[in-house]
């Protein structure tokens, strides 16, 4: 990512505040796929209030994201929430930070998309965990670079067992567990 795009999302950041911890939207009402407590990641983060939601029940999480403000925010809602999350500051655009270490049994990422990365969540799985996906898509919208194509989460991760899977709205969403 350009310094440029980096400091576009410190400013915004800038001028929000911390928000509510929530499940990632796809998980709204079906928080039961969650399996007991373990280890998270959140890729992308953003205010982090998924990642606090996460360690809120108990999973060890981590949270990256380009963004210090971003960062920031997670950091301050965690404390907020008297729970810990590990922020992480990573270019996405350089892959994920080499010391990332897995397994996750939840890896979440949300409004991120870069299909060379779907191959690296998908490593990052614990047996048995959870990847929750959600990105802009060209299905019931006018398209654009950033939108996948319709099939293209379930193409990339259609090997593990997909348990959501729907697109429609401008939106893609899969949840899928590692065998």
């Amino acid at each position: 990512m350009s310094t440029q795009d980096r400091e576009r999302w410190d400013r915004r950041f800038a001028t929000v505040g911390p928000g509510l911890p929530g499940p990632p939207s796809v998980l709204v009402g079906r928080e039961e796929l969650l399996r007991p407590a373990g280890k998270a990641l959140d890729v992308a983060c953003g205010r982090g209030t998924v990642a606090v939601w996460l360690a809120e029940r108990g999973f060890s999480t981590t949270a990256l994201d380009v963004s210090p403000e971003a960062l920031r925010l997670t950091a301050e809602l965690a404390a907020s929430r008297g729970v810990e999350v590990e922020g992480v500051r990573a270019d996405l655009d350089d892959g994920l930070p080499a010391a990332l270490t897995g397994p996750f049994d939840v890896v979440v990422c949300q409004r991120f998309r870069d299909p060379s990365l779907y191959p690296v969540l998908r490593g990052l799985l614990a047996p048995g965990g959870l990847l929750v996906v959600s990105v802009l898509s060209t299905v019931d919208d006018s398209g654009g670079s950033y939108r996948a194509a319709p099939g293209e989460l379930r193409a990339a991760l259609g090997h593990l067992e997909v348990l959501v899977d729907e697109e429609g709205n401008g939106e893609a969403h899969l949840v899928a567990r590692r065998p």
